[in-house]
């Protein structure tokens, strides 16, 4: 699956830190076969990717449609289609299926919001389905 994850919040505190267990997850990820697409609606986030160093997992990086999301899939030049997002913002999640995810506002050594992301990625990648309280289904699958 092509898995795009939302910057602000979702995998940076406000004070830049990284979600805790990110690069891990990205790792395990790619290794499953997925690919790892970061997006933010607040521009091209690559600087904060190389300063995080997490350029050698990730596939793309694009400015995330904030409205009229599957317009702005053609406006931003987004490609991959996005087969599952992961974000703070409920919106986006609803347009293209995915999770949304508890804020990440404070750096917090023991979030653990990615190894409950991990699993339901996994659960959806096999089944189609997914228990965790924030998941959405993509629209084509309801």
């Amino acid at each position: 699956m092509n898995i795009y994850f939302d910057c602000d919040y979702t995998i940076l505190a406000m004070d830049g830190s990284l979600r805790p267990r990110t690069r891990e997850i990205f790792s395990q990820l790619i290794e499953d076969g997925h690919k790892v697409f970061i997006w933010s609606g607040v521009g091209m986030r690559t600087k904060d990717m190389e300063r995080l160093d997490l350029m050698d997992l990730i596939s793309g990086i694009f400015v995330k449609p904030i409205t009229e999301f599957e317009n702005g899939l053609d406006r931003f030049n987004v490609h991959p289609r996005p087969d599952f997002v992961i974000d703070d913002h409920r919106e986006i999640v609803e347009a293209f299926g995915g999770v949304h995810i508890e804020p990440y506002y404070f750096r917090a050594a023991e979030d653990g919001q990615m190894d409950d992301l991990y699993q339901s990625i996994s659960d959806f990648s096999e089944t189609g389905k997914s228990v965790h309280r924030g998941f959405k289904s993509p629209p084509d699958m309801e």
